[in-house]
Order: C-alpha cells, then sequence, then structure tokens
C-alpha cells in the first residue's frame, strides 16, 4: 500500500521545476526594475550638470551686468 502523504519524486521535480520557472520570473523582473532605476539615476546626474551650467551662467551674465553698472 502506497502512503500518499510520502511525496514522490515526480511530484519533487515539479515543484522544483515550478521554482525554478519563479526564480527566473524573478530575476527577469529585477533586471527590469534595475534598469529603470539605474535610468533615473543617469536622468538625475545630468539634471545636475544641466543646474551647475545654468548657475554658471548665471554667475558670468550678474558679473557683466555688474560691471557695466559700474561703467555708467
Amino acid at each position: 500500500m502506497v502512503d500518499d502523504s510520502t511525496p514522490d519524486l515526480s511530484l519533487l521535480a515539479r515543484l522544483q521545476r515550478q521554482l525554478l520557472a519563479e526564480m527566473g520570473s524573478m530575476r527577469d523582473d529585477m533586471a527590469v526594475l534595475t534598469a529603470i532605476v539605474m535610468r533615473e539615476d543617469g536622468t538625475l546626474s545630468a539634471l545636475l550638470t544641466e543646474v551647475r551650467a545654468i548657475h554658471s551662467q548665471h554667475s558670468r551674465l550678474a558679473d557683466r551686468v555688474r560691471d557695466l553698472e559700474q561703467q555708467a
């Protein structure tokens, strides 16, 4: 007589395949989310560079205006 509570090899193999499929899906999800975060990080870095350039441009313009006011 076979005990129904004892798992057989086919059940273990099926469960292992299911776990591997789920892990693969999670790995794909993680790769996508990592790519999104990296893209956002790059966007923020570019924005910081742009703000610094605008600040520098504004400072030079303020210096030119100050020089013109002193000449007048």
